[in-house]
């Protein structure tokens, strides 16, 4: 008789990998994005105060620009008038050439003055409106118009 044999071989395989000890990786992972956080909020908070302080600062600047452009309003008239009484002065002899030419260059300087006041006034509102976060295009447009004359 013939013997029928017949070999079942089967191969089982596992593998587990398991580190012992990892240096505190997941400890360092945690302690590191805490301290991400917290730059983020000190940079946060950072960008607040500056953005504050801008503000302030041009708020102030145009509160300022508009009284000095008053107070050169007024010196306007005054160096006019100062300029009308030294040529009226002068026809009738009790002024000499000088005291005009004085009192026109007083009043160009004047009026120099308080066009860059003005200036100053229509720039820190730009500033302010930047600032705040508010400054469009279109605020750009009525300056642009006065620059354009």
């Amino acid at each position: 008789s013939r013997l029928d044999s017949r070999t079942n071989v089967a191969t089982v395989a596992l593998s587990f990998n398991m580190p012992l000890f990892s240096g505190y990786a997941i400890q360092n992972r945690i302690k590191e994005a805490l301290a991400l956080e917290d730059k983020a909020r000190t940079d946060l908070e950072a960008a607040r105060r500056t953005v504050s302080q801008a503000t302030r600062a041009a708020y102030f600047g145009v509160l300022s620009g508009q009284g000095q452009a008053k107070a050169l309003e007024a010196a306007e008239a005054s160096s006019l008038s100062a300029l009308d009484a030294n040529k009226l002065g002068y026809q009738v002899g009790v002024r000499i050439n000088i005291d005009v030419l004085n009192a026109q260059s007083q009043l160009y300087q004047t009026k120099r003055d308080l066009a860059r006041a003005r200036y100053d006034v229509l720039v820190g509102g730009l500033r302010l409106r930047q600032a705040n976060g508010s400054l469009t295009a279109q605020d750009l447009l009525p300056i642009n118009a006065i620059l354009v004359k």
